[in-house]
């Protein structure tokens, strides 16, 4: 792929065309200023020399914005490792739970609610089967990320649940699930559809829904929504730590874009790859104005400070420790040594974390013999943006 085809480029050439047309609201705007500006001359970074022939080269900071596609590898590559101390060993669970499509137009007016509704949802109908005497009669340990896309970036709201198969029962005890889906399909999508209807009425009665103006709407399409079935997927499972890990960091630091599947098209349109589910997971390509990308693609910038990660039942970060040890000595491992507290926020300027990966030594791409050195730092450039 040619880098001129990547977001930054079809921001730099398209984002005024697109401002004729549509709004930015802050949280767009800083996320579009960050992108454009990463890895560029404007946030600085560190000069390198090559020790065998002098060859020098600038290494750019990048923005860390977590919308950015160029931050998100060593994101993960960290995110991965520390949550290594936090597996158990036992069978892991993923399941899906799917807003229905009918809600979209609530998400565009109040994202922050419809968005904490669902985390809500989805844990209290995780937690409520976790407790049941009848099944497991303990706490359950839930991982769930937050993705807001589809394949071709239209608004598919989904939380991604990663869940070790077992609960910790008051007496201390681990009691392990048995069966290969952990709790029926059916039976969960219910509770969850219940559930998220009723916190949406909540807030209704509470004025968090103010943006839904039409008489009888929220009536009409909550009433409408129990009356339909609703999607929760469930794959069962996996069990090696890495594998566990790996999985679950490829949904937690992923954006909504990946440049690799930009490529620059006839008359300056844009061609988008993407995988059909529909049609048998089959790769396609759809061509779109520059100005349509980024209108889908900014469908996904999330609320300022809402956190897409978050940590249920004896992995909640306030216990996570404590509980984590108590399971491995009911499970006859002796405890991790390490902490288990949550990566910081990435989406911010963290220059000497990115220091710190980049004095990593490279070969230098004229001689391919010596090893690039840093020789000094680059001053960055005043940042301005709105």
């Amino acid at each position: 792929m040619n880098e001129a085809t990547g977001l930054q480029a079809i921001l730099k050439h398209n984002l005024p065309a697109y401002q004729q047309q549509y709004h930015l609201n802050p949280q767009q705007q800083k996320a579009c200023h960050h992108i454009q500006q990463c890895r560029t001359e404007r946030l600085g970074g560190l000069l390198q020399q090559c020790t065998h022939c002098g060859f020098k080269r600038p290494q750019y900071h990048s923005c860390r914005d977590r919308h950015c596609p160029q931050c998100q590898g060593q994101a993960q590559i960290a995110w991965s490792e520390q949550q290594l101390q936090s597996v158990l060993p036992v069978n892991y669970f993923h399941l899906v739970f799917t807003l229905p499509h009918q809600l979209n137009g609530w998400v565009e007016r109040h994202p922050e609610v419809i968005y904490q509704s669902l985390f809500q949802s989805a844990w209290h109908t995780l937690d409520s089967f976790g407790h049941d005497p009848k099944r497991l009669n303990g706490t359950l340990g839930v991982t769930a990320v937050l993705h807001t896309w589809g394949q071709n970036l239209s608004r598919h709201v989904h939380l991604h649940c990663l869940v070790p198969g077992g609960a910790l029962t008051e007496k201390g005890q681990w009691q392990a699930a048995k069966s290969n889906y952990l709790f029926p399909v059916r039976a969960i999508s219910r509770h969850f559809r219940g559930a998220m209807v009723s916190q949406l009425r909540t807030a209704a009665e509470h004025g968090k829904l103010h943006g839904i103006t039409r008489a009888g709407e929220i009536d009409q399409i909550l009433n409408g929504l129990m009356q339909t079935d609703w999607v929760v997927y469930t794959k069962a499972f996996l069990k090696q730590p890495e594998t566990v890990v790996n999985y679950l960091a490829r949904y937690s630091r992923k954006t909504a874009l990946n440049n690799s599947r930009l490529q620059r098209g006839e008359h300056n349109q844009i061609r988008l790859s993407y995988k059909d589910y529909r049609d048998h997971n089959r790769q396609k390509v759809m061509i779109l104005e520059g100005v349509e990308l980024i209108r889908r693609f900014l469908l996904h910038i999330l609320p300022s400070g809402f956190m897409r990660i978050r940590h249920y039942g004896f992995l909640a970060n306030r216990c996570r420790q404590q509980k984590l040890q108590q399971i491995r000595i009911a499970l006859m491992q002796q405890p991790a040594n390490q902490g288990d507290n949550e990566q910081p926020s990435q989406n911010r300027f963290d220059h000497a974390n990115d220091r710190k990966n980049e004095e990593v030594l490279s070969l230098c791409p004229e001689c391919q013999q010596g090893p690039l050195l840093i020789i000094g730092e680059i001053a960055a450039k005043r940042l301005e943006y709105g």
